[in-house]
């Protein structure tokens, strides 16, 4: 069973990917990290990657394509029940290459499931985050606040932490690139009949049981 999940910053891909790695087995194909293990690993097109990347230009799509091509070759993939497909296709190109390099080797995508977000509470969920200075225990100012005001429940710590960039402009910015670049793929990928959302803003447990729902239903 091979997927991927799509869905802005803040929506939980990351935690839903790696629920569905110890669920499922499934396992996630970062283009980051894959881009990284082949320029460590020195593979043709590891070497390729790094040549250009030095250069500090982008890795063409067809270099990316056959990194993840041949990361598919390895035991580890070939011997699990399928993929998450993570960072990767972010254009239409992209995705029509993915396809045709499934084909290929007699796989396919069996679904895209989107998590539906409304922008406004994700930009409270988002901006009201902080943590932990000291263990990195995370809160929020509305929906999970320290036990004592101003003392970490885990560590007693009262030093506390707020990313530079969660920020009201820079996450509507965030936002609004991601939806002018998923929504051609989306598009895309509705054509071929695999599309499925899900409540991206429910609870973490909620849009587990929702994406489970869905894979049952493939399987």
């Amino acid at each position: 069973m091979n997927i991927i999940l799509f869905g802005p910053p803040g929506a939980g891909k990351g935690t839903q990917a790696k629920r569905l790695q110890k669920s499922r087995g499934l396992i996630q194909l970062s283009t980051g990290d894959m881009l990284r293990a082949a320029v460590a690993a020195g593979t043709e097109y590891g070497k390729k990657a790094k040549e250009i990347m030095e250069k500090g230009e982008l890795v063409p799509d067809e270099v990316v394509i056959n990194i993840i091509s041949d990361r598919l070759e390895e035991d580890d993939v070939k011997n699990a029940p399928g993929v998450i497909f993570d960072g990767f296709p972010r254009t239409v190109a992209q995705a029509e290459a993915l396809d045709k390099m499934l084909a290929e080797k007699g796989m396919k995508l069996d679904a895209v499931i989107v998590l539906d977000v409304d922008d406004d509470a994700l930009v409270e969920r988002i901006t009201g985050r902080f943590t932990c200075a000291k263990c990195g225990k995370g809160y929020h100012e509305k929906f999970e606040r320290p036990k004592v005001e101003g003392v970490c429940d885990e560590c007693g710590s009262t030093e506390f932490t707020r990313r530079a960039d969660d920020n009201e402009e820079t996450v509507r910015q965030r936002l609004e690139a991601y939806h002018a670049q998923t929504a051609p793929l989306i598009e895309y990928y509705e054509k071929a009949g695999i599309v499925k959302r899900v409540d991206g803003m429910a609870s973490i447990d909620e849009v587990t049981r929702q994406i489970e729902q869905v894979l049952d239903s493939l399987s």
